[in-house]
């Protein structure tokens, strides 16, 4: 329309100022004659008028076209009539071989919209505009998310939380769609707000709630009863949305969100060690972005949360334990199986029934009220989690199953079990024997319980300087590098030259006394007496007394 009023005000100022007539105005604009008379009885254009449809060939078939497309209005979508379709019964039922495909479809596209709109369905989805209440509703929905991990790039998924009156989200990253991170994802939402929507909350059908849609007009749902403990505690209530990607607008803010989430803060690809890493990342930036404005509004993001908080309704004193309770039996290689995966647990809960808390990232296994172990959850199934430190017991007394133990792989592909383990090992086993030298690892492994692995590998490190091989020494220098301990060292003199050395305290006893062992001097010190302490005997049994006091009895 713009060129067109150009092109009008140039013919009128040609006109105007050099008094060109009308053919010669067509000419030089290269215009019909009608168009300059247009433009010089009117500065506006007129409007274009829309070309009816018309056609001679199509008027006989126009009532029998009509009648398929209002049968389409009871028929199930996909079932309803194409163009192709409708060609075709023409000629197959009304001989009408002379009309062509571009006729009927252009009839066809103008009057299913205007049989439709006569019943008040037009085929164009309208969409009304709606005022959400200051912490009134919220909306949830997950999104496809793939992370770089230790392992590779995994596929996770992108749980969003967005509250409908001022646009505040929450986003946390889970391994799975699964019910427990689906759960934990309320949670941590809830916290981050401070509070939980009065109103409802919107959500897709998604399994973790939903365990069957009752189609009708009602939007019956049977829910799982997990989900309906869940939110009875937190008290809100749930909103579901129509089936299938026809509901999708219904919850339409949480859908654009996590797109957008993603990316502006997850492109490139999130390299990370952990989930909980991520996750940390996440919520930082879900804070930053507090100071953006939705387009369309005044107020920033967070300028309207600081309204929306205050009529958030308060969260539960009582914690919700989003974990699946579960009571598996311990088998006799130390493992539970849970969700097709097994982990380990101590060996001697072997034929015992323990608890298990199943959550979205982690396994917690617990005995009465103690956890007793606690493992990364796996996502594949067939997967065996091992802790090495679960075994130590039973290595101890079957030193030569510890070579081909499969929680010693896991334990050097997690980094666990360090070269300066290896290292001590084969240097005991070389000194000690296999089976003595394995013993002396284990007890060096053991000292993981009890204190930090940073300083128990410091003091394998020391030990393998100075040629020992006894898990006492390592304990020692381990001991030395605690912030708590005292970091002075013990020299020892050797020919007037101070020299810093490992005791090892064992090999000290056992060895000959006369020799030199870990850098200290022969010991010529005589053995003690304990002649002195028979003062304290309360009477001496001397060979007189005794005879006298036989003689006495037998009188």
């Amino acid at each position: 329309m713009r060129s067109k009023i150009m092109l009008f005000e140039q013919i009128r100022r040609d006109s105007r100022v050099e008094g060109l007539s009308v053919r010669a105005l067509a000419k030089r604009h290269q215009v019909h004659r009608r168009t300059v008379r247009q433009a010089l009885a009117s500065a506006t254009p007129p409007e274009s008028v829309r070309r009816r449809w018309q056609s001679k060939k199509i008027d006989p078939f126009v009532e029998a076209i009509d009648a398929m497309l209002r049968s389409d209005l009871t028929a199930p979508k996909k079932q309803r009539h194409t163009t192709v379709r409708i060609l075709a019964r023409l000629v197959a039922e009304h001989d009408a071989t002379d009309l062509s495909y571009s006729t009927v479809r252009s009839y066809v596209n103008e009057r299913r919209q205007e049989i439709w709109a006569e019943i008040g369905r037009p085929l164009t989805e309208v969409f009304i505009a709606q005022t959400h209440q200051p912490g009134a509703e919220a909306e949830v929905d997950f999104a496809e998310l793939w992370v770089d991990l230790p392992n590779g790039r995994t596929k996770c998924y992108l749980f969003t939380m967005r509250l409908c009156f001022s646009g505040r989200a929450v986003h946390r990253v889970y391994p799975t769609q699964s019910q427990e991170a689906f759960l934990e994802g309320h949670i941590a939402a809830f916290a981050e707000l401070g509070g939980v929507p009065t109103m409802h909350i919107k959500y897709d059908n998604l399994k973790s709630a939903v365990t069957q849609v009752l189609f009708g007009t009602d939007r019956r749902r049977t829910e799982n009863e997990r989900w309906v403990l869940f939110r009875s505690h937190y008290g809100f209530d749930p909103f579901y949305c129509i089936p299938g990607i026809e509901g999708a607008h219904e919850k339409g803010g949480v859908e654009g969100e996590g797109g957008r989430f993603r990316r502006n803060h997850l492109v490139p690809v999130p390299k990370v060690k952990s989930l909980a890493e991520l996750n940390i990342r996440l919520a930082k930036a879900d804070r930053a972005d507090d100071h953006r404005r939705i387009s369309g509004r005044l107020a920033t993001v967070g300028d309207m949360f600081g309204i929306e908080r205050l009529v958030l309704r308060p969260l539960p004193t009582e914690m919700f334990e989003p974990g699946l309770l579960l009571n598996p039996r311990v088998d006799r290689h130390a493992r539970v199986m849970v969700r097709n995966c097994q982990y380990s647990v101590p060996a001697k809960f072997i034929g015992r029934r323990v608890r298990v808390h199943l959550r979205a990232g982690e396994v917690i296994v617990l005995h009465g009220r103690n956890v007793i172990a606690s493992h990364e959850r796996s996502n594949g199934k067939g997967a065996q989690i091992l802790d090495l430190d679960h075994y130590l017991e039973v290595l101890k007394y079957k030193p030569g199953a510890l070579p081909g133990a499969t929680a010693l792989v896991q334990a050097r592909a997690g980094g666990a079990f360090t070269p300066a383990h290896d290292a001590f090992w084969a240097a005991a086993r070389k000194t000690h024997g296999d089976a003595a030298g394995t013993r002396e690892l284990i007890d060096v492994l053991l000292l993981h319980r009890h204190m930090a692995a940073a300083d128990v590998i410091a003091g394998l490190t020391a030990a393998l300087s100075s040629g020992a091989t006894s898990a006492d020494v390592v304990a020692v220098e381990a001991r030395k590098q605690h912030p708590g301990a005292s970091q002075t060292a013990h020299p020892v003199d050797h020919g007037g030259a101070l020299k810093h050395t490992v005791v090892s305290i064992t090999q000290r006893r056992l060895a000959d006394p006369t020799a030199v062992i870990a850098g200290l001097p022969p010991d010529t010190r005589a053995l003690p007496s304990v002649a002195q302490y028979d003062e304290l005997l309360s009477r001496r049994n001397t060979g007189s007394d005794a005879s006298d006091s036989v003689k006495g009895n037998v009188s």
